[in-house]
């Protein structure tokens, strides 16, 4: 995997490219070639920084370019404290930068830049109005249309790769789809062996279910997993725990061999419960309800801050309900 120490340049999801000249006290940002930001760097007790006497005053996207490269370069930084000499009104706004008690002195916390939609969602994120509706015997949220086509793109810094999320195409993806479910390794935990038109049948029925989204992870565009985002009010597991109107549950299949490992789950879990606390700011949790068995998914699962909030009986299954809030994800975030 990359060295972090070694970074010199990030792409953006947009394709455009942001390198860096860094020493220890100072910082200067390029975006395609064309100078973007230069600051100077306080590291005691915590990151300070601020724009280079003489340079000019950054506009917001020079703001958030170097929470970015801070943050990315750098999982134990907690927050950056900016000084400046205009008020920073946009970035106010956002959330990008909070005031403190000092004049001129404002707060990047990594725990609010994650929150940011943009530019990780690659389709607009809004907050759907709430109407409450009955389907199914249970009173629920009236959910958005569906997306379709990618939802997510952010590269990897520890790993080197772009990590993507797009939704199912049947025609597409229908053949891997069942490869991936016949392999015996899937079909232990998953149990949905079987032809393509039954595969074809499966994933169409989820295609036309409001409460749930059916995603293609990608590393650098090559398709290695599987994944439903579905609505817990509305599902199976809501009877178990007492369901918010807007927790999302997953479930999750790795069908690439070569893409297994701790490294790759703490790549792609994070992210797609990144997208998930990005798609809806309502939601404040993620749950999941792997087999009571399945040791190793577990155990990546609490690496990546889940935890087991009990075991319980499905009538195919015994199961546990792992959860994770978004207050606990977004503390301490190691996001990259």
């Amino acid at each position: 995997m990359p060295n972090l120490n070694d970074l010199t340049a990030l792409t953006l999801p947009s394709g455009r490219r942001l390198v860096a000249d860094e020493t220890e006290n100072r910082l200067s940002l390029s975006l395609d070639g064309q100078s973007l930001i230069q600051l100077s760097l306080s590291r005691d007790p915590e990151l300070k920084v601020q724009p280079e006497e003489g340079s000019a005053r950054p506009d917001d996207a020079a703001l958030w370019a170097a929470g970015y490269w801070l943050f990315a370069r750098d999982a134990t930084c907690q927050r950056l404290t900016w000084q400046l000499d205009e008020t920073p009104t946009e970035a106010l706004l956002s959330g990008l930068l909070i005031p403190t008690q000092t004049a001129g002195q404002y707060r990047c916390e990594r725990t609010l830049f994650w929150q940011l939609p943009q530019p990780w969602l690659t389709q607009a994120s809004s907050r759907y109005p709430q109407q409450m509706v009955i389907s199914g015997g249970k009173r629920h949220p009236l959910r958005p249309i569906k997306p379709q086509g990618e939802v997510y793109r952010r590269f990897d810094a520890r790993l080197g790769m772009w990590i993507s999320l797009r939704t199912v195409d049947i025609e597409l993806d229908l053949a891997r789809f069942n490869r991936w479910q016949n392999s015996a390794r899937v079909a232990s935990f998953w149990q949905e062996e079987g032809s393509l038109e039954q595969h074809r049948e499966y994933l169409s029925k989820l295609e036309a279910d409001p409460h749930t989204v059916t995603l293609i992870g990608c590393f650098d565009d090559q398709p290695f997993a599987y994944y439903e985002a579905y609505w817990a009010k509305e599902d199976r597991i809501a009877p178990f725990y007492d369901a918010g109107d807007y927790d999302r549950g997953i479930h999750m299949l790795v069908g690439e061999e070569n893409h297994r490992g701790p490294h790759k789950v703490a790549s792609w879990l994070s992210a797609l419960v990144h997208y998930l606390f990005l798609d809806d700011p309502r939601t404040q949790r993620v749950v999941a309800e792997p087999r009571a068995d399945n040791a190793k998914m577990i155990g990546y699962m609490q690496g990546q801050r889940f935890h087991c909030e009990k075991e319980f009986d499905f009538p195919h299954k015994r199961a546990a309900l792992m959860a994770l809030g978004r207050e606990r994800f977004f503390d301490r975030c190691e996001l990259s």
